[in-house]
């Protein structure tokens, strides 16, 4: 089995993809108005209008509702993302940090509320962790 993709559904598809091509620093893909994809090598983020929802089944999931998920993005330097980042985000939950675990990380959310961490291992343990991951 392969991790394929993870899907937003969003009321404002547009919106959602201009911000996830600035924080990505990629183009999506539009292979429908009502969806767009970020293929990377590791995984692809898929936003989909909520008004696909029906094709998989009605009232199966709602735009703009999730308080559960993190969407993680391995960063080569989190410091310089905060930085480019700053202009654009208008408010952190977390500014550069490192955790318990190893990785510095920020953490802001996305115009939908989806919570999004940029994050890079630092610690020898945490570098370890991560060796052929990407």
């Amino acid at each position: 089995m392969n991790f394929a993709s993870v899907r937003i559904i969003t009321d404002d598809l547009d919106r959602l993809v201009k911000f996830y091509e600035k924080v990505m620093g990629v183009s999506a893909q539009r292979p429908a108005p009502v969806f767009a994809e970020f293929v990377m090598p590791s995984c692809t983020l898929a936003i989909g209008h909520s008004e696909t929802v029906p094709l998989f089944g009605e009232g199966s999931t709602v735009a703009a509702d999730n308080r559960s998920v993190i969407i993680e993005f391995q960063v080569h330097d989190v410091d310089a993302e905060y930085e480019r980042l700053k202009p654009f985000i208008e408010e952190w939950v977390k500014e550069p940090t490192t955790m318990p675990w190893g990785n510095r990380a920020i953490l802001f959310r996305d115009p939908d509320g989806n919570l999004v961490n940029l994050f890079a291992p630092v610690t020898e343990e945490a570098i370890k962790r991560f060796n052929g991951r990407d």
